[in-house]
């Protein structure tokens, strides 16, 4: 077999983390269509039940159970998958926290754990999976934010990291251009999931799902990166609302 055929046979990998929910799980399913998709997640039972609901759609998934803001078990739960496919094609980091608070409340405990999920873990990974990122000429899609742009009162935890994750990409895509890994970020408005439910609680607003965008909006936009020919690279993408619901 020819070291092309062989390229063409071997199915197409995606490490997604987040994905037992909202954003990230649409975005695993819309991924496992044509790639193995490494469903991540913190609970098994949860990583589970995804891979049962993209049964059938492709090539197949395995487990990715990590906490990743725990590096022992993120590289626990990396090696054999590294093993096994010695490349990866696509890492989208959709995992990650958004608690509100005013700063003038908001204790250095909190400001360190959601920079710890946000930002430091997505550096973390992205470290960890380079060498086979690399081999394979993949994709690192970041799901940031609007709050990546912008902030508003009580949202200086999310936001701040937000800015950061924009920062890491920013820096990330310029250092591998020179290595074949293409470096993109998606920044979508309020999109209808659990957490835009909690963040409307926390405003004491009402929470209509219809008035905000879908996740599988956001998982075409990760389709587009993913799929864009190796002449480009989509480097950022803003959804927002149309307010024509």
């Amino acid at each position: 077999m020819s070291e092309q055929t062989a390229q063409q046979s071997t199915p197409r990998t995606a490490l997604v983390t987040g994905a037992t929910r909202g954003i990230g799980r649409a975005i695993a399913q819309d991924l496992a269509r044509d790639h193995v998709v490494l469903v991540g997640g913190r609970s098994a039972e949860d990583v589970e039940r995804v891979r049962g609901e993209l049964a059938g759609l492709g090539p197949g998934t395995r487990a990715f159970v990590a906490d990743v803001s725990d590096d022992e078990q993120v590289a626990a739960a990396w090696t054999p998958l590294r093993d096994e496919f010695h490349g990866l094609n696509v890492l989208v980091h959709s995992a990650g926290i958004a608690p509100q608070s005013r700063v003038a409340d908001a204790p250095r405990e909190m400001w360190e754990q959601i920079f710890d999920v946000n930002v430091i873990s997505v550096a973390q990974l992205t470290r960890l999976t380079l060498p086979e990122l690399r081999a394979a000429h993949g994709d690192v899609v970041a799901i940031n934010s609007g709050s990546g742009f912008t902030s508003n009162p009580s949202a200086a935890l999310y936001s701040g990291t937000k800015f950061a994750l924009r920062a890491l990409t920013d820096a990330l895509r310029e250092e591998e251009r020179e290595n074949g890994v293409r470096v993109s970020s998606v920044h979508p408005g309020r999109v209808a999931t659990d957490m835009q439910e909690q963040l409307h609680e926390y405003m004491g607003r009402e929470y209509r799902p219809e008035e905000w965008i879908r996740p599988e909006q956001i998982a075409a936009a990760v389709r587009l990166v993913v799929d864009a020919d190796r002449t480009s690279e989509v480097e950022v993408v803003s959804v927002r609302p149309s307010g024509m619901h």
